[in-house]
C-alpha cells in the first residue's frame, strides 16, 4: 500500500477536493492546493496547516496551460510529487431539459477536460523518470451513458475517463500508477444545484475516505457508492433503445 508526502490537489477549495486535503494533512507533509475561490482555498490551507502539514495554495486557472506548468514544476523541483490528483471541474446548467447553452458546454470542457490534461502534463514525464507516484483523475458515473441533462458535463466526465483508463497501461511500465476515480452524489456546493433526487448521496468525508483507499491500493476505477455504480453499470449495458425509453423525461 503507498503512502504520500507531496501531494497535488486541484479544486481544493470546495467538496472532494476540500475534503482530500484537510484528509491527507499531516505532519512531514506537503501539499500543493490550487482553487478558484481565494478565500475558501485560503481557509482551507489554513485547516491543513492546523494538522501539521506545509501547504502551498494558489488560485491557479487550470484551463491556463502555461501557468499550470509553472506552478506545478516550480512546486515539484522543491517537493518531488509522489501523489497528483486532477480534481478540479464544474456543471453548469445542470438542470437544463432542452439544449445546453453553447458557451456553458464550452466551458465545461474546458476546465473538465483541458483542465486535467493542463494539470496531468507538467509532471508525467518526471513521475515517469522517478519511476514513482500515482495520479488520479476524477471522473464521475455520470461517465457510463448520456443522461438528459448536462450533456457537457457527461461527455466530459466520459472523455476522462476513457483517456484515464488508456493512460494507466504506459504509466504501469513506469511504475506509476493511475486511478480513474467515478463519484456518485456526493454533497458539496455542485450537487446542492441539482433540482432532481440525488439517490444515495453521501458525504465528503465518506468520498475522501474511498478514494484515498483506492489511490493507496492503484485501483484502476475508484467507483462509488457501489449499489448506484451497478445501477449505472447495468444502464449502460442495455440496448441504447431501452435505455433511451428508461431516461425519457
Amino acid at each position: 500500500m503507498k503512502t504520500f508526502r507531496h501531494i497535488i490537489i486541484t479544486g481544493a477549495s470546495s467538496g472532494i477536493g476540500e475534503a482530500l486535503a484537510i484528509d491527507y494533512a499531516a505532519p512531514g507533509v506537503v501539499l500543493g492546493l490550487t482553487g478558484r475561490d481565494a478565500g475558501r482555498l485560503h481557509a482551507v490551507a489554513d485547516a491543513c496547516r492546523i494538522k501539521g502539514a506545509t501547504v502551498l495554495a494558489d488560485t491557479v486557472d487550470t484551463t491556463d496551460r502555461s501557468a499550470m506548468a509553472r506552478w506545478l514544476k516550480a512546486f515539484d523541483d522543491a517537493h518531488p510529487v509522489d501523489l497528483l490528483i486532477a480534481n478540479a471541474g464544474i456543471s453548469l446548467d445542470q438542470n437544463n431539459l432542452g439544449i445546453e447553452p453553447f458557451d456553458s458546454a464550452h466551458r465545461t470542457i474546458a476546465v473538465n477536460i483541458t483542465g486535467v490534461l493542463n494539470t496531468v502534463e507538467p509532471l508525467i514525464d518526471r513521475l515517469m523518470a522517478r519511476r514513482e507516484g500515482q495520479v488520479g483523475v476524477i471522473s464521475s458515473l455520470a461517465a457510463f451513458f448520456g443522461r438528459p441533462r448536462s450533456a457537457s458535463y457527461n461527455a466530459s466526465k466520459a472523455a476522462i475517463r476513457v483517456w484515464g483508463e488508456s493512460l494507466r497501461f504506459p504509466l504501469a511500465k513506469a511504475n506509476v500508477g493511475l486511478s480513474v476515480v467515478c463519484p456518485g452524489y456526493v454533497a458539496s456546493r455542485m450537487t446542492d444545484a441539482i433540482a432532481d433526487p440525488r439517490p444515495k448521496s453521501m458525504s465528503t468525508g465518506r468520498a475522501s475516505q474511498i478514494i484515498r483507499h483506492g489511490l493507496a491500493r492503484n485501483r484502476p476505477r475508484i467507483a462509488f457508492p457501489f449499489g448506484l455504480a451497478i445501477g449505472v453499470w447495468f444502464t449502460a449495458l442495455l440496448p441504447a433503445w431501452l435505455s433511451a425509453r428508461m431516461l425519457k423525461e
